[in-house]
């Protein structure tokens, strides 16, 4: 983990308490190169009745729009929950070099919980993966996300 890590990961668990109060499931993300944000987001999929519309494909379509490629090496993406199948296969295809997530998604984790996208060894790219970032945090807000809706 490098001292960076905790800061920007406070900065994607901003964007997920936004999703929150949107009523979506509070997740946030950022896409990082060289200590500039090229992209943020939060997942948005009711509001935009878009079901791509996750944290992490919103911070990488604005990081490609910035960088005006849809590859995006040497980047870092920080996202508060392990990525989906959809969201993993999206980084593996930009290649991300790093992938930093503050707590594992048990259910549908695809950085390897339940399936190995991100360094699937007959893909054609593998990232680094720290994981526990703010983990403690980023369960927490999910957590009471999903006791509210009970």
């Amino acid at each position: 983990m490098k001292d960076t890590d905790i800061v920007w990961m406070q900065r994607a668990l901003a964007l997920a308490e936004k999703a929150m109060e949107l009523g979506e499931v509070p997740v946030g993300a950022l896409l990082v190169f060289e200590e500039e944000i090229l992209g943020e987001g939060f997942n948005q999929p009711i509001q935009s009745s878009d079901p791509t519309a996750h944290a992490e494909i919103v911070a990488l379509r604005q990081g490609g729009m910035k960088r005006q490629n849809y590859r995006l090496p040497n980047t870092t993406l920080y996202v508060t929950l392990e990525p989906c199948a959809m969201c993993a296969g999206a980084l593996v295809h930009s290649r991300v070099e790093r992938l930093v997530y503050a707590t594992p998604d048990p259910r549908s984790g695809a950085a390897g919980s339940v399936l190995s996208i991100i360094n699937h060894p007959q893909l054609n790219h593998q990232m680094k993966v720290t994981s526990g970032v703010l983990q403690e945090a980023a369960s927490h807000l999910l957590k009471s996300f999903f006791q509210k809706k009970r």
